[in-house]
């Protein structure tokens, strides 16, 4: 079965870093396009980042272009979110996807398998 573990989460203090991980395995990574999303309570699970097979191509939210950067290593089947100049209004819930989709989709409904989760608390 497939399974994407997110990892790397944490307290941070406004303007600092963090590099979340997501290793998956049973599945075909190299052929998967990876996304990153976050939610927090009461609003909808949006885009934060997303990256296609190559990594040739990449798609990001607005509020975190400049800042943010998403990367992938097909050989260790691991896609990571690299955040920098971290802003409280990025404490969410991130959470890893990935999808068989020929482009680079940023809802969530065209990703089919989901991560659980990892929390990203940045501080004022």
């Amino acid at each position: 079965q497939v399974q994407l573990v997110e990892s790397g989460g944490g307290l941070v203090q406004a303007g600092g870093s963090l590099r979340l991980s997501c290793a998956a395995s049973g599945l075909t990574f190299s052929r998967y396009v990876m996304g990153w999303f976050r939610q927090t309570p009461g609003k909808e699970r949006d885009l934060v980042a997303a990256i296609n097979w190559s990594g040739g191509s990449r798609d990001y939210a607005d509020s975190v272009k400049g800042r943010f950067t998403i990367s992938r290593d097909n050989a260790k089947n691991t896609v990571y979110l690299q955040m920098n100049s971290l802003k409280p209004e990025d404490t969410a819930v991130y959470y890893c996807a990935a999808t068989q989709a020929p482009t680079v989709p940023s809802t969530t409904r065209r990703y089919n398998h989901w991560g659980q989760g990892t929390q990203v608390t940045v501080s004022s």
